[in-house]
């Protein structure tokens, strides 16, 4: 059996794992310690999961940490009939996850060209690449706001989001570098809230415009989305017809969004 692991491992790293944090009953985070040999863009994504019966059982992760943070941060949905998120919500405080080393994905400041604000629209768990985003200071140094809207079916469920945001104000050097620069807008679509609906009737209805100074211009706006796959889409059909043209890491655009996973 070892050397069945030894083999499955190869190409991996194994990381411990603490500060396991159970935000709802479909939410949770945790950290693990950062190979000091792993890089990553902010905004990216690993491969991340468990040995079951020897074998990997990866998914798609985006790193919640910001690029130059000594410890890797994941947010991840509860699904109690999933392959991995039925084992993985289970993790205790000092086991272990597989990670393969190798970060990509297209919500990062290279697949965008240069612009004056940046919107960072997520749903969910959506909002974990935009966590990696938001304390990095070379988003505050491309742009002069940034937008950040997180949207969920109930109040707690943007708890996590909120504990990010606290993150940054009382961070020893990231209030300096963020000033006012960052709006946070959390919405949701089921439980009354103090702000109630789906950003896409915020964007189509002016309500956004009027929260942040003025409705999405493609000439001095950048965009990236992260949700469901219905929520991609329909961000992506706005953004189109708004005259906003897609980026890539090969080819920067105006907007981006991940097809990697959903949320």
């Amino acid at each position: 059996m070892e050397q069945v692991i030894d083999k499955a491992l190869r190409g991996m790293v194994v990381l411990g794992v603490r500060n396991i944090h159970h935000w709802t009953d479909r939410t949770f985070s945790f950290q693990c310690d950062r190979p000091q040999t792993f890089r990553f863009r902010s905004g990216e994504f690993v491969m991340i999961g468990l040995l079951v019966d020897g074998k990997p059982l990866l998914r798609a992760y985006s790193i919640c940490s910001p690029s130059w943070d000594e410890e890797l941060e994941f947010y991840s949905i509860k699904v109690q009939d999933g392959p991995l998120t039925s084992r993985l919500q289970h993790l205790k405080e000092g086991e272990t996850i597989v990670m393969r080393p190798k970060p990509v994905g297209t919500l990062v400041h290279d697949a965008l060209v240069p612009g004056k604000r940046l919107f960072l629209f997520a749903t969910g768990t959506g909002i974990a690449p935009f966590a990696s985003i938001i304390r990095d200071p070379e988003t505050y140094e491309k742009f002069d706001q940034v937008v950040l809207t997180h949207t969920c079916r109930d109040r707690d469920e943007l708890a996590y989001g909120y504990d990010v945001i606290e993150r940054i104000r009382t961070h020893e050097f990231l209030p300096e570098i963020v000033g006012d620069k960052l709006t946070h807008i959390a919405t949701t679509t089921r439980e009354e809230s103090p702000a109630m609906g789906r950003m896409t009737d915020w964007i189509r209805d002016g309500r956004l415009g009027e929260a942040v100074g003025g409705g999405l211009d493609p000439a001095t706006d950048r965009v990236m989305i992260c949700g469901s796959m219905a929520m991609l889409q329909e961000h992506k059909e706005i953004c189109e017809g708004l005259g906003f043209v897609e980026g890539s890491n090969a080819d920067p655009g105006q907007f981006v969004f991940e097809k990697a996973f959903v949320d």
